[in-house]
């Protein structure tokens, strides 16, 4: 009899064991608001493509997922600081981030675009005509790289933390135009009335993916075998129709 009392506690011990490996728990990091990727609704609930995108993953992955929310410009500090875990905030791939932080497959690929009132009417590629023009950038993303290696000394660069803030800005007239990804300046931008899209959208990058700490190359694993479930099973496109009437698939 104790035997069996002996082995019942060792298979249920290693049962245990089984379930706790199967269940993790993991913190990923939001910019918010970046609408319509992440941002508060009505309610005050985080919502928003990429938020929804977060919650099937976590959900195919069998994880408990706490959700963070992080000013852009401390993202990879934080994540190399161990304050979350993943960074799902419409983070580009580019080799210098890439040096830092080890991203999944890209999910996603929207250009840059340039927003500005009516009545501006300049050609945003003739560098001659957009000397002494100030332009908006949300600090630390692929459109201030883009902006500041192409026109860096020919106009001036106001850098944001928030997209919000720069809209703001806009709206005050204290910005000409302002480069920011493509479905932020739909939402936040031309929702307004007497603004307008100018110029050609940019494609920058090698598209969006889910950042990770370089060791946590298990981890990364399961992220993309969990995304590519969701584009299989069709999870992704209904929650990409939800926010986006046009195709931002890789």
């Amino acid at each position: 009899m104790r035997k069996l009392i002996v082995a019942a506690s060792v298979v249920l011990a290693m049962m245990a064991g089984v379930a706790h490996a199967q269940e993790r728990n993991l913190r990923i990091a939001f910019d918010v608001p970046y609408e319509p990727f992440e941002y508060k609704d009505d309610n005050g609930e985080l919502t928003g493509f990429e938020v929804e995108l977060a919650e099937a993953m976590c959900e195919e992955m069998n994880a408990n997922c706490e959700f963070v929310i992080q000013a852009w410009d401390g993202m990879i500090p934080g994540l190399l600081a161990r304050k979350f875990d993943l960074i799902m905030s419409s983070m580009s791939i580019t080799p210098e981030r890439a040096e830092q932080v080890l991203f999944s497959e890209p999910y996603y690929n929207t250009p840059g675009g340039w927003f500005a009132p009516e009545s501006f009417n300049t050609d945003v590629t003739d560098m001659k005509a957009m000397e002494g023009k100030t332009v908006g950038v949300q600090r630390g993303t692929t459109m201030d790289t883009f902006v500041t290696e192409e026109m860096g000394g020919v106009v001036s660069i106001k850098r944001y933390t928030t997209a919000d803030d720069m809209v703001l800005d806009l709206e005050g007239q204290r910005l000409d135009v302002v480069f920011v990804d493509y479905p932020v300046g739909e939402q936040t931008v031309l929702s307004k009335e007497g603004f307008k899209e100018v110029g050609e959208p940019v494609k920058l990058g090698q598209g969006v993916g889910v950042a990770m700490r370089k060791r946590d190359k298990e981890l990364a694993e399961e992220v993309n075998a969990a995304l590519a479930t969701l584009k299989e099973d069709g999870t992704y496109d209904t929650i990409m129709d939800k926010y986006f009437a046009y195709d931002i698939k890789m």
